[in-house]
């Protein structure tokens, strides 16, 4: 195979999971806007292996396929990392990459990270900074480590920085650049914008609602857990007597309803998983958000759409201070009385928040570039 010249700065942008590419499709468009000092690969770790994730996918979000598919997989977290990092070790020993960058708290980020370390390849880490403080939960240790030995750290919020200089990293190092998923929103919104027949195909469910909710569970911790899994859904099937609810299910949820018998009422709509489009479609027109997602706190808080986090913490605290988010934990009765709180509410208020202004893509490229001319 054919060696690149050394004629641009090559950085290597990682992916593990289908919403890491929500983060890493407005840094690929900055790059190839910028037409500067900087070329890219985009590697898929083979974390998720995603059936949807077809040359649709990528056209929507206006991106190339990646470059190469890793074969990163395995059962338990060990598995995983270690094989990602294997074939990782050997791509970038290939392709000797100046930067790496790597974006969230999967896996897929920590395994290539500590590769890049070892290889002497300078590192990026997209969403420095973010913390929930339970150490309970794997995406955490992720984040910690992760940062811990980046050269470059992007911070979404201004949380992330103080988290940072707290734990002892550079000041010179720590770049507060706003957020690449409120980037991809405004993109695909835009986007959204413009069509004028949304002929997906949970268009004929939407329209047959006049009000409803939407859902979405993933976290080990809500899902692989019976106990708390059934007390969430008895929540769930309590609200949904207020409001229907419409529920994309993860493929890791699925796995669980069905070894723990699960059972919803008809008024729970359970749908196959989305597309970013169709989804943004969905939840933007619906009376309140139930999620465990880290990435729906922001979105619902820059939309102005009422956001119900089934969580005990979250690693986002803008999102409860100045957006639309609500922390409502575990607990059936706690989630139903917050939900009460939460749909009596009626303002829908648009929450701006600094430098979430969808240019934070191009002040990373910007910094990127400037950081490997100086070293």
């Amino acid at each position: 195979m054919q060696k690149r010249r050394k004629i641009k700065q090559l950085v290597t942008l990682v992916v593990g999971a289908r919403p890491n590419f929500m983060k890493i499709a407005p840094i690929i468009r900055a790059i190839e806007k910028s037409k500067g000092q900087l070329s890219y690969r985009l590697v898929h770790t083979g974390q998720h292996k995603d059936k949807e994730m077809n040359s649709v996918f990528f056209q929507e979000l206006d991106i190339p396929e990646p470059s190469v598919y890793l074969k990163g997989g395995g059962v338990t977290h060990a598995e995983q990392t270690a094989t990602i990092m294997v074939e990782f070790e050997r791509d970038c020993v290939e392709y000797k990459p100046d930067m790496v960058l790597v974006v969230g708290d999967v896996n897929s980020t920590v395994a290539c990270a500590i590769v890049a370390k070892k290889l002497h390849i300078k590192l990026a880490h997209v969403e420095s900074g973010l913390r929930s403080g339970d150490r309970d939960m794997p995406e955490e240790i992720n984040r910690l480590v992760v940062d811990a030995i980046s050269d470059l750290l992007f911070v979404t919020e201004p949380s992330g920085v103080e988290n940072l200089l707290r734990e002892g990293h550079s000041a010179t190092n720590i770049h507060y650049v706003g957020n690449v998923m409120i980037d991809n929103l405004f993109y695909q919104n835009n986007k959204l914008n413009t069509y004028s027949d949304c002929n997906f195909p949970s268009t004929l469910l939407k329209g047959s609602l006049k009000r409803y909710a939407v859902l979405t569970l993933h976290r080990p911790s809500n899902v692989d857990n019976q106990e708390i899994f059934k007390e969430i859904v008895r929540a769930i099937n309590y609200i949904s007597l207020e409001v229907p609810i419409i529920f994309p299910v993860h493929p890791r949820t699925i796995a669980s309803i069905k070894k723990f018998n699960i059972k919803f009422n008809q008024r729970v709509h359970l749908v196959s998983p989305m597309p970013y489009l169709e989804f943004l479609n969905i939840w933007k027109d619906s009376e309140v958000v139930l999620t465990d997602s880290g990435g729906l706190q922001e979105e619902t808080t820059v939309l102005g759409v009422r956001c119900v986090t089934i969580r005990k913490n979250t690693e986002r605290p803008i999102t409860i201070e100045r957006g639309t988010n609500v922390l409502a934990g575990v607990d059936c009765k706690n989630i139903i009385e917050v939900f009460g709180k939460t749909i009596t509410n009626k303002d829908r208020q648009i929450n701006e928040i600094e430098l979430w202004d969808g240019d934070a893509a191009e002040r990373i490229v910007r910094l990127m570039s400037t950081y490997l001319m100086d070293t």
